[in-house]
């Protein structure tokens, strides 16, 4: 392969103890059955020819980033991560500035989609976030599902702060058409050259088996929106109802006008250059 394939996200997760527990939460418990860890994801990778990956710590760990840093130390040209960060925090406003100073800390993902963080990006509590990352330039992964409206007055506000939509915002339940019954917000979006979309769980919003036909129109719509170097490959490998080789094939083998150097910036250079890493040897 004459480039490198960068996966936009990837979690990590270790076993469930007193000291890392597991939540509580018996449906989550069930999709835990064990830990994701670093040498599981490695291994994964070299059976489907995927190079590095930006790692992505799960919600439900909480606030901890350790062991995707841990990952980012141990093999630094091929991981980075986009850390957890409790904006309601108030001693979280200090460590704005210092963010990327922690080796192998791109950015910041947050998430606006369960719980009391549910209400954080429109009831004033991620207000102070998006000057002080700007300044800092500190880029955020943001997930909010099926509620993007919002960022488009964050992206014109903040034009230094660039900002990556997580999975298409699709609501988590929907599927084929209706999981993109928001595509004209979303590609309302591209025109703040700070944002950018990942396409990261493609083949969970699918009812069809391999290649999910119905999906590939609207990969076309955000490409011509976004182009190539603003919309980003991604697995989100631990929710695949398919296999990681098949996250790859679905497009380097099966988008058949995407090639060329087009293919490379959506399949690793682009997410690479836009958050600045992981960087190749």
């Amino acid at each position: 392969m004459p480039f490198r394939i960068i996966d936009a996200q990837v979690h990590l997760w270790g076993a469930n103890t007193p000291e890392r527990p597991w939540p509580a939460d018996a449906a989550i418990k069930a999709q835990r059955e064990r830990p994701f860890t670093l040498a599981d994801l490695v291994a994964e990778q070299r059976a489907a020819g995927v190079d590095g990956a930006i790692i992505v710590p799960p919600s439900w760990e909480g606030f901890r980033n350790d062991l995707g840093l841990e990952a980012a130390r141990l093999y630094p040209h091929r991981y980075a991560v986009m850390g957890r960060f409790a904006l309601d925090d108030p001693d979280n406003r200090a460590r704005v500035a210092d963010w990327r100073k922690q080796p192998g800390m791109l950015g910041v993902r947050l998430t606006f989609h369960a719980g009391r963080q549910k209400a954080w990006l429109t009831d004033g509590t991620a207000d102070w976030f998006w000057a002080a990352a700007e300044k800092a330039g500190v880029p955020a992964m943001i997930y909010t599902p099926g509620n993007i409206k919002p960022v488009l007055g964050i992206a014109e506000r903040h034009p230094g702060m660039k900002l990556v939509i997580d999975h298409m915002a699709i609501d988590r339940e929907a599927k084929d058409d209706a999981a993109f019954s928001h595509i004209a917000d979303l590609t309302a979006l591209a025109k703040f050259p700070n944002v950018a979309v990942k396409t990261t769980t493609l083949p969970f919003y699918s009812t069809e088996p391999y290649p999910h036909p119905k999906l590939h129109p609207y990969i076309r719509r955000l490409y011509d929106a976004y182009g190539p170097k603003r919309l980003f490959w991604g697995s989100d490998l631990t929710r695949m109802p398919c296999s990681y080789r098949l996250c790859v094939t679905l497009f380097m083998e099966e988008l058949r006008w995407l090639t060329g150097e087009d293919l490379e910036w959506m399949m690793g250079r682009g997410v690479t250059e836009f958050l600045g890493g992981p960087k190749p040897a």
